[in-house]
């Protein structure tokens, strides 16, 4: 146990507050914030994605932030493997590492110690499946065929995310097994305190439709064109995530603004009923709380015991 790292996790789902705790917490224990939400890592994509602002990023360290190009997408095991190197390197440091997102399969990775699959892609068979998306009812064809196959990944794959779903179908087609049973899980070298953040359902709807009007009070429609412009096409999976997908119709001219917009807060609003599936009230390894009733004094003791901060950093 003195060898693990000590790592605060803070999740919770899209709009609950998870950037003003984590930055406020950051800021008492001399952390810094390893980002593990897989639309950040985009340049160029930072209204839709609720990038944390300039201040914020110049408040507390933050990483795996504006890393690639929306055109050159990180697969999961290249995430895992800079996120784990980054997470060492803070800690190398004497500082507090902090892994603060939404994705879950990004945390759950790195918490469960995955082996990710080493299936190697396989060209032609992604083409037929990627031709098969674009068909009528193309990803409800895909998504059935991968409940059909491999059910337990059905559960946890982001179902809304096409990629997601074609890089589960092509490992399992090619490999003849479940894409869930090629998942090995090897202990990881953490000492972990999981606090979740969380709101009444009503209260988050009311948080998700103040967040979309304010996304594009801040110029969300300027983004999406520049990026437009730039080359990046709307078949790129950074531009098929949520935030972006859902203004298509409206680009192409096939859909008023205001649909666009109750689309998007739609689709944000069942975003995060997905997101349970993996940050369940139900976890007991997770210590959940509403983030407007957090005693900050007693929650920043809490993270020094339970992570037995005054001897791993320099807190």
């Amino acid at each position: 146990m003195d060898d693990l790292i000590p790592l605060l996790v803070i999740v919770g789902p899209t709009a609950v507050g998870k950037t003003a705790l984590s930055l406020e917490i950051a800021d008492a224990l001399n952390g810094e914030i390893v980002s593990a939400d897989s639309r950040l890592l985009y340049i160029g994509m930072d209204i839709g994605t609720a990038k944390p602002n300039n201040a914020e990023l110049a408040q507390v360290p933050h990483h795996l932030i504006d890393v690639t190009t929306p055109d050159k997408p990180w697969s999961l095991a290249q995430y895992k493997d800079v996120a784990m190197q980054t997470i060492a390197d803070i800690y190398q440091r004497g500082k507090l590492p902090m892994l603060v997102g939404g994705t879950g399969q990004y945390v759950r990775a790195l918490l469960e110690g995955w082996t990710i699959p080493p299936q190697p892609s396989d060209p032609a068979l992604r083409e037929t499946l990627e031709m098969r998306l674009a068909a009528d009812d193309g990803l409800a064809d895909l998504v059935s065929d991968l409940t059909s196959r491999d059910p337990d990944s059905a559960s946890i794959v982001d179902l809304q995310n096409p990629r997601r779903v074609i890089r589960a179908l092509e490992v399992c087609i090619s490999s003849g097994q479940k894409f869930s049973e090629l998942r090995r899980k090897e202990p990881p070298p953490y000492k972990v305190m999981q606090l979740g953040l969380m709101r009444p359902r009503p209260e988050l709807h009311e948080r998700i439709e103040l967040r979309v009007d304010m996304m594009l009070d801040a110029g969300l429609l300027d983004e999406i064109q520049a990026l437009l412009d730039a080359g990046y096409r709307w078949s790129l999976p950074a531009m098929s995530g949520l935030g972006y997908r859902q203004f298509r119709p409206y680009f192409d001219g096939e859909q008023s603004l205001d649909e666009a917009i109750e689309i998007a807060k739609r689709d944000t609003r069942r975003f995060v009923r997905r997101q349970a599936n993996w940050f369940s009230p139900t976890n007991s390894d997770i210590e959940w709380r509403h983030p407007d009733e957090i005693d900050v004094a007693q929650l920043l003791a809490s993270i020094r015991q339970r992570l037995d901060l005054k001897s791993k950093t320099n807190s």
